[in-house]
């Protein structure tokens, strides 16, 4: 099998990272005002580091080339913050 690096796989690794982050320091660190919710914010940055990994799973399967893939991952991700920022 060969392995691909697509932008969905530094995301999930973001994620992962962060969810650590917070279950080790607390959400305080994070900007968070109340400190209980480190271990929810944890559990939170998990569930997306599980979503995204899945997402780039299917996205896989349905373009094989990797020149595709990094059109389309990045492409999701740049319409994600975009209405991130909009919402926000």
């Amino acid at each position: 099998m060969k392995v691909r690096i697509t932008p969905l796989n530094f995301a999930s690794a973001l994620f992962l990272f962060l969810a650590f982050y917070v279950w080790m320091y607390g959400a305080k660190t994070v900007g968070m005002q109340v400190k209980q919710l480190g271990t929810a914010i944890g559990w939170i940055f998990l569930f997306f580091a599980l979503a995204v990994s899945f997402l780039d799973v299917m996205l896989r399967n349905f373009f094989p080339e990797t020149k595709k893939i990094w059109i389309v991952e990045l492409s999701f991700i740049t319409l994600t913050a975009i209405i991130f920022l909009i919402v926000r």
